[in-house]
C-alpha cells in the first residue's frame, strides 16, 4: 500500500531525502487545533511533543481570543501558527491536513462538519456529541465526506485493554459476568463555573449533556464498554439511570448507571464528583473464578483468580493524535472510530431523556472548610460497592437515591415505570471493605476533561 493510498484524502509524506538514497523522512501534516484553552492546552502540548518528533507541524490555533506567545509556546523560535476564530478559513488558509477539535460538547458536531466538508482529518474530543441525533449526523458526514475521525477516548490506546480482552477471551478469570466501573473524584463549585456550558444539560435551548458521567467521568464509561465487548450502538439493549446532584447546577455529579449488553452481560457505572477523598478511577471485570481491576489513567492492571496469587501488570499507550497521523500514512487503523463509540453515546442519549438530575436533600451533603467544594458522606464507598456488586445506588440502601429510570435504546422512549431493586441488597461498607481495590492516593486530572 503506498502512502497515499491509507486512507481517502491521505497526503503521502514527503521524502526530501528521497533523490539522495538517504532514508526517507517524512514530511510533517500540518495540524489546527480548536480549542486551546482549558483542556486544549493538553492537546497544545502534545502536538508540540509530536511536532518535535516531526510528525505533524502547528499549523493554525482557532481561539475566540488568540493566544499570546507564551501559551502557545513560541519560545522555541519557530514560525508562528495562524490564528483566527474563523474555523473554516483557517483550515483552508493553512492546508490543515488534521483537525483537533477541543471545543464545549455542542459545537462538535458543527466544527467536525466543517473539517470534513474540506477533507481535513479529525480527532474528536469526547464526549462526540450531546445527543444521540447529533452523533449520527457527525458520523454520517465524516463517513459520507471519506475522511478520517479519531475520538479522543485516550484510555482506549491503553495497552492494557486488549491484553485484558486476550486474558478474558483464555478463560483466566472463568466465565464474565459482568463489568463495574467506578469514578470517585472532588471537583470545587468552581469547576461548574468555568465556562457557560459547565454544569449544564442545556445551553440556550441546546443540547449539551454535561455530567459526571458523560464528561469529566466518560472515560469509565467507555472503558467499561469496550471491555465488555459491547462499543457499538446496536450492542445495547437497555439502560438504567440514577442521575443525582448535590451541587447548584443543571447536570449530574453524583450518577450511576448499568447497561445491558446484547451478550446478556451488564455494566455498571458509578462516578461522583463530591468525593470524600479522591481516587484514581477503574474498571473492574467480573468473572465466576476471578477478577480484573484497570486502573485506566496509570495504564495498570491487578489480575486475581482462583489457583493463583495476585498479578499486577504495567502497559504502555499509544497516543491518539500518533495514532491518527500512522493511519492517515501508513493505513495502521483507527483505535477509536465513531461507530466504536455508539454504545457510549446510547448512554449519552439515555442521559438526556431521562428526567433531570435530583437534588440531594441538605442534610446528604456539606462543604469543606477552606475548599470550596460540597462532599457526599458515605458515597465513595458506594462507588466502590456499585463497581464490585453491579448495582444502583438505590440498591444499594443509599437514602438519598431514587429508583432507577429505564431507557430503551431501540425505540428510544423512556420507561415510565422505575426498575426494581435487587432482592438481596448489597451491603455497602462490606463491600467496599472487602473488594473495592488499591488505588492511587492523588490521581492525575482526568487525561480528556475539559
Amino acid at each position: 500500500m503506498t502512502a497515499s493510498e491509507a486512507a481517502p484524502g491521505a497526503v503521502p509524506r514527503v521524502a526530501p531525502e528521497a533523490a539522495s538514497g538517504a532514508t526517507p523522512r517524512p514530511e510533517p501534516l500540518p495540524v489546527v487545533l480548536a480549542g486551546a484553552r482549558g483542556h486544549g492546552r493538553w492537546h497544545l502540548a502534545n502536538i508540540r511533543r509530536l511536532q518535535e518528533d516531526g510528525l505533524v507541524r502547528l499549523a493554525g490555533i482557532c481561539e475566540l481570543t488568540p493566544l499570546t506567545e507564551d501559551e502557545y509556546g513560541g519560545e522555541d523560535g519557530g514560525e508562528p501558527p495562524e490564528q483566527s476564530a474563523d474555523f473554516g478559513a483557517l483550515l483552508e488558509s493553512t492546508g490543515a491536513r488534521i483537525a483537533v477539535v477541543c471545543t464545549p460538547i455542542h459545537t462538535h458536531t458543527g466544527l467536525a462538519l466543517a473539517a470534513a466538508e474540506r477533507g481535513v482529518h479529525l480527532l474528536l474530543e469526547k464526549p462526540p456529541a450531546p445527543s444521540y441525533a447529533e452523533f449520527r449526523r457527525m458520523a454520517d458526514g465524516v463517513a459520507a465526506a471519506k475522511i478520517a475521525c479519531q475520538i479522543g477516548f485516550q484510555s482506549l490506546g491503553s495497552h492494557a485493554v486488549p491484553a485484558i480482552r486476550a486474558l478474558v477471551a483464555d478463560g483466566a478469570i472463568g466465565r464474565p459476568t459482568g463489568i463495574g466501573g467506578a469514578g470517585a473524584w472532588v471537583r470545587p463549585e468552581d469547576y461548574f463555573r468555568r465556562a457557560p456550558w459547565a454544569g449544564r444539560r442545556r445551553l440556550n435551548g441546546v443540547d449539551v449533556i454535561d455530567g459526571a458521567l458523560t464528561n469529566p467521568l466518560a472515560h469509565a464509561v467507555a472503558t467499561a464498554l469496550a471491555l465488555a465487548g459491547s462499543t457499538r450502538a446496536e450492542d445495547v439493549t437497555g439502560i438504567e439511570t440514577e442521575l443525582l446532584r448535590a451541587n447548584d447546577i443543571e447536570s449530574d455529579d453524583t450518577s450511576c448507571v448499568r447497561v445491558t449488553t446484547a451478550q446478556g452481560r451488564p455494566v455498571t457505572v458509578a462516578a461522583t464528583l463530591c468525593a470524600e477523598r479522591a481516587d484514581d478511577p477503574y474498571v473492574l471485570v467480573h468473572g465466576t473464578s476471578g477478577r480484573i481491576t484497570f486502573w485506566y489513567k496509570q495504564d495498570r492492571v491487578l489480575v486475581q483468580r482462583a489457583g493463583h496469587g495476585p498479578e499486577e501488570l504495567h502497559f504502555g499507550r499509544t497516543d491518539l493524535l500518533e495514532n491518527l497521523v500512522d493511519h492517515l500514512v501508513t493505513g495502521t487503523p483507527l483505535l477509536v472510530t465513531p461507530d466504536e463509540t455508539g454504545a457510549f453515546m446510547k448512554v449519552v442519549e439515555a442521559i438526556r431523556r431521562a428526567p433531570d438530575p435530583a437534588p440531594l436533600p441538605a442534610g446528604a451533603w456539606h462543604r469543606v472548610p477552606g475548599e470550596d467544594r460540597r462532599v457526599v458522606p458515605g458515597v465513595d464507598a458506594l462507588v466502590a460497592a456499585a463497581a464490585d456488586t453491579l448495582s444502583l445506588y438505590s440498591e444499594l440502601g443509599a437514602s438519598w437515591a431514587l429508583p432507577a429510570r429505564q431507557a430503551v435504546p431501540e425505540s428510544g422512549r423512556r420507561s415510565e415505570e422505575p426498575s426494581a431493586p435487587q432482592s438481596a441488597q448489597q451491603s455497602v461498607h462490606r463491600s467496599a471493605q472487602q473488594s473495592a481495590p488499591h488505588s492511587a492516593p492523588h490521581p492525575p486530572k482526568e487525561v480528556s476533561t475539559r
